[in-house]
């Protein structure tokens, strides 16, 4: 079980950063930095199955892979603007981590307008 190491690599990185903040606090937002990288490299190997599966039915349902793709990389984007954002408020700068967040959905709604074009066209289609 996974979980279970990611979850005490967690209280064991909150634990650190908790009693290093008020003595070194560069080394307690490092802790944190790097705490979060490493569930990340936990997780991003379970995401390859994922999107294995995701393949398969894109193909099975006959479905554009470019769709999927575009899909995958607005979910990646958010992740990584939450990650970057929370690194942010860690580190006590929460207008640079708004910022960071508000790129992230600009980024999301540019990658969105084909999807969405090809959505709007589809329904031009069935309608007579």
């Amino acid at each position: 079980m996974e979980i279970f190491k990611i979850v005490g690599l967690g209280i064991i990185a909150t634990i650190l950063t908790v009693v290093l903040k008020n003595q070194r606090p560069e080394i307690s937002l490092q802790i944190s930095i790097v705490t979060g990288i490493i569930i990340f490299i936990f997780i991003i190997t379970k995401l390859a199955s994922v999107l294995e599966v995701l393949n398969m039915l894109a193909r099975k349902i006959d479905i554009d892979l470019v769709y999927i793709t575009t899909i995958l990389k607005i979910v990646g984007i958010a992740y990584v603007a939450e990650f970057g954002a929370q690194v942010c408020r860690d580190a006590g700068e929460t207008a640079i981590a708004s910022k960071v967040e508000f790129a992230g959905k600009i980024l999301i709604m540019v990658l969105a307008i084909p999807i969405l074009i090809a959505l709007f066209n589809l329904i031009v289609e069935l309608m007579p």
